[in-house]
């Protein structure tokens, strides 16, 4: 078997390409496939070309539009139109910013996995073969770093950050479409043409339209179709639906599991989570279904700046991974948490920490995608100045500790740097 190159632009599944072709897919600096075979859409109903997407730019919402017609309208063509014409969009800054510091970008992978439709460009059907779609904020979890978009256990944390009126404009559980049921509805066409599907959330191992769809692939017989996971993994069942049952009979499904730090660090910057639980169920899986892919995908923020290299390093040694399975996402909103506010001493202390983790991790990565995660946080530390947040990050970590009876200092000592 050909040893998978996580940091190379060549296609998972090889295509005869133009040169034209072969341009777009790995030497554009704006081209992406996704505006082509794909729509995103959040618990809110804003829809976006895809996740990584600015949120400042969405395309349409499919609380009054099908993603049928947000697909055709004028937000999207332009979209297209600026990627062919290597016209920078304001839509894709995130990737433009992650490769500016060496990351392999959402932008880099789509073309990556994705480019064998690159034949689509010169087409007009609406064929979904790559979905995304955010259901619901269904979630058990309030992490720092999240909010009530994305999850429901932000609902009373939000109305008392927000007072006024907030509560009774606003409700717990938001859907993306029309109705509750109307995303399935809109989906179902198109699984006869879904390639691959990434399910997050909210949290969505506890939502009943994850399973419904795992139902209706395995119905069909569909068990070709890629399954890809952002998960806070503290839940792996809904009723009597267990997810590890539906694993062991999928081709390839690849977990990555939303954990930015263990212990008391772990459910503090993620509340909600019982460590334990996490544990166990890391435990269960290696037993029921071992050969699925599973790896860390951390949101590397400023709270677990100095411990991931911990983290990282003794969950390899515990076995509970190997040195390759870690993504690290660089947080990049809310701007106060981004690990560019460090001041520039505690810049260079995590720089240090980062060249020595290295100096373990090489030698036991093939994949260099852990190796490519820490090297562009370095470049990602030394690219931006964010100090002029560090107020911005007080004010706020006070006021949520405040309504949460939680101290950050008791927990994540370190961060008196930033004081």
């Amino acid at each position: 078997m050909t040893q998978y190159k996580y940091n190379s632009a060549d296609l998972v599944k090889p295509v005869e390409l133009t040169e034209r072709e072969e341009f777009l897919l790995k030497d554009s600096k704006t081209f992406c496939i996704y505006p082509w075979i794909h729509l995103h859409a959040y618990p809110t109903g804003e829809a976006y070309p895809c996740c990584h997407a600015e949120m400042a730019y969405p395309v349409g919402n499919a609380r009054h539009k099908t993603l049928e017609e947000i697909y055709r309208d004028a937000p999207m063509r332009e979209l297209r139109n600026d990627m062919l014409a290597e016209q920078p969009n304001p839509a894709c800054g995130r990737c433009y910013e992650q490769e500016e510091s060496g990351f392999f970008s959402g932008r880099r992978s789509a073309n990556k996995h994705h480019g064998h439709h690159i034949k689509r460009i010169d087409d007009d059907k609406f064929q979904m073969s790559y979905w995304d779609i955010r259901f619901s904020n269904l979630c058990n979890l309030s992490c720092r770093s999240c909010g009530h978009i994305f999850s429901s256990s932000w609902y009373k944390d939000q109305a008392k950050l927000a007072g006024g009126d907030w509560a009774e404009r606003n409700t717990v559980l938001n859907y993306a479409g029309r109705t509750e049921t109307d995303m399935w509805e809109q989906l179902i066409p198109h699984l006869d043409y879904v390639e691959q599907i990434y399910f997050a959330g909210g949290e969505p191992l506890m939502m009943k339209e994850h399973y419904n769809i795992l139902d209706e692939l395995e119905r069909r017989g569909r068990f070709d179709v890629r399954l890809i996971y952002n998960t806070n993994f503290t839940q792996t069942k809904l009723k009597d639906r267990v997810v590890f049952d539906y694993w062991r009979k999928f081709k390839s499904v690849a977990v990555g599991a939303s954990l930015d730090d263990q212990h008391s660090r772990a459910e503090y910057i993620r509340q909600g989570t019982e460590w334990h639980r996490v544990l166990a169920n890391r435990a269960e899986m290696i037993r029921t279904c071992p050969n699925v892919d599973f790896y860390i995908s951390p949101t590397l923020s400023i709270m677990n700046a100095w411990s991931l290299p911990d983290f990282h390093r003794q969950w390899t040694e515990a076995g509970l991974i190997q040195a390759q399975d870690l993504n690290v996402n660089i947080l990049q909103d809310p701007a106060h948490y981004r690990i560019d506010i460090a001041p520039p001493n505690y810049k260079q202390k995590l720089i240090a920490r980062y060249q020595e983790h290295l100096e373990w991790l090489r030698p036991q990565d093939p994949l260099q995608r852990a190796t490519v995660g820490f090297e562009s946080a370095i470049n990602f530390l030394q690219t931006v100045d964010n100090t002029h947040l560090i107020d911005t990050f007080w004010r706020k970590t006070h006021e949520l500790d405040a309504i949460r009876n939680e101290n950050i200092l008791e927990v994540i000592p370190e961060l008196k740097e930033l004081l």
